[in-house]
């Protein structure tokens, strides 16, 4: 029987990832956009990886149950890569709520029922959700985001009269990162694990998009070079981390939000981004 990664996004960080964790194994790339799939396909393929495509709006359970039946058709399950979603400067604010937070939640329930034993899952975070203050979430909320049905999370007061973007992304990345603790216990129990990567500012298209936007192009660039590292990341880095969590050096890691920011959330905190 095959076994297969699922890649939900195709761009860049989830292109980087798939090639260290997915040799020997078929991987079925799905986007909101076949083109982009396609594209990434050839990419890969040429590469000398067995790829797929497939349709995926991550906003919508039923797109999300189709790709599941997809992926089982073609064989097991050992690997889910999220990196589908929106930032602040492409939606709305409960556009990304319904992509970022609610759709990543589904991505989580329905795959954890399906997923191999030995398999594994990351999702692509944020640091910005680090910068929530630490009182920003009273434990009803925090508990709420983790473990709630996916469709009540659009009914919690927390998140359906959210109308500032960055706000929603914030906490939406927040939602997952607790989501992935509660998820692990699930997906414990069929001998997988899950955990999530909180990523800083990686070059990718999007990111340069942001670098270079009217709205916030001077404060990313006020980040980058205030942070300790002084830069931004590649999608190289993301994936070496990813390979790790995916690989046998990672097998007691579970339920994690790993930091990979070059320490912009640090200089947030205690250093010159603090003022």
């Amino acid at each position: 029987m095959k076994q297969i990664i699922v890649v939900t996004g195709s761009g860049s960080i989830a292109q980087a990832i798939a090639r260290r964790v997915s040799v020997g194994k078929h991987i079925l790339l799905a986007d909101i956009k076949p083109e982009v799939a396609k594209e990434a396909e050839t990419v890969l393929s040429r590469a000398g990886f067995e790829v797929s495509t497939s349709y995926v709006d991550v906003s919508s359970r039923q797109s999300i149950q189709d790709l599941v039946k997809q992926a089982t058709g073609i064989g097991e399950i050992k690997g889910v890569i999220h990196t589908a979603g929106l930032s602040p400067s492409q939606a709305k604010a409960q556009d990304i709520i319904k992509v970022d937070l609610y759709g990543t939640a589904v991505v989580f329930e329905e795959f954890g029922k399906v997923i191999a034993k030995g398999g594994s899952a990351v999702v692509i975070g944020s640091q910005s959700s680090h910068r929530l203050n630490v009182d920003a979430l009273t434990q009803y909320e925090a508990d709420a985001l983790a473990t709630l049905v996916p469709e009540e999370l659009l009914n919690l007061p927390l998140v359906k009269d959210i109308d500032d973007s960055l706000y929603a992304y914030q906490i939406s990345k927040r939602g997952n990162a607790l989501r992935v603790m509660a998820e692990a216990v699930k997906w414990g129990k069929r001998g997988a694990r899950i955990n999530c990567i909180s990523a800083g500012i990686i070059y990718t298209p999007l990111a340069y998009d942001e670098l270079n936007s009217v709205e916030r192009g001077e404060f990313y660039q006020n980040m980058l070079s205030k942070s300790p590292a002084g830069r931004g990341g590649t999608p190289d880095e993301i994936g070496a981390l990813a390979e790790f969590l995916f690989g046998p050096n990672g097998t007691y890691v579970s339920g994690s939000d790993i930091l990979i920011d070059g320490g912009v959330t640090a200089s947030y905190k205690y250093g010159e981004l603090s003022s």
